[in-house]
């Protein structure tokens, strides 16, 4: 008796485990299907989502900052607009963990957007001027 109580407990448990396992699947597809797409009809990088999930707009409007043009903003506006609102959001002091952390992922966001844009400027003005390698004569 007691081994087909057993068994029915695993069979019960193993089918539990498929069905969730398929329903995790299909839910994976799914969101993977939806990225392609979103990334597929977003032609502009300013609006591609990081880690954070944060759009490049997003992150201006939570620091109240004007967009970087042409990959140059003004770091120094958006530093201390952060540690302002940062400082302000404090839990100890009465604020809010959830706004302190958007806020930190707002202040990353931009400057990823300005960091890949000097590298790619950096990168540009490198193939303009040309591979210049070191050749010491004396050796």
């Amino acid at each position: 008796m007691a081994h087909r109580i057993i068994t029915q407990a695993v069979v019960v448990g193993a089918r539990v485990f498929g069905r969730a396992f398929a329903e995790a699947y299909r839910q994976a597809s799914a969101s993977s299907k939806y990225a392609q797409s979103a990334a597929g009809s977003s032609s502009t990088s300013s609006n591609n989502f990081v880690s954070s999930g944060l759009t490049l707009d997003e992150a201006c409007k939570i620091l109240n900052v004007k967009p970087p043009q042409g990959g140059k903003a003004n770091m120094e506006d958006v530093i201390e607009r952060f540690k302002r609102l940062f400082d302000l959001n404090d839990p100890t002091k009465g604020g809010s963990f959830y706004l302190q952390s958007k806020i930190l992922r707002a202040r990353e966001r931009i400057e990823l957007e300005v960091r890949e844009a000097t590298e790619a400027a950096e990168t540009e003005a490198e193939l303009k001027k040309g591979w210049q390698p070191k050749v010491y004569k004396d050796r």
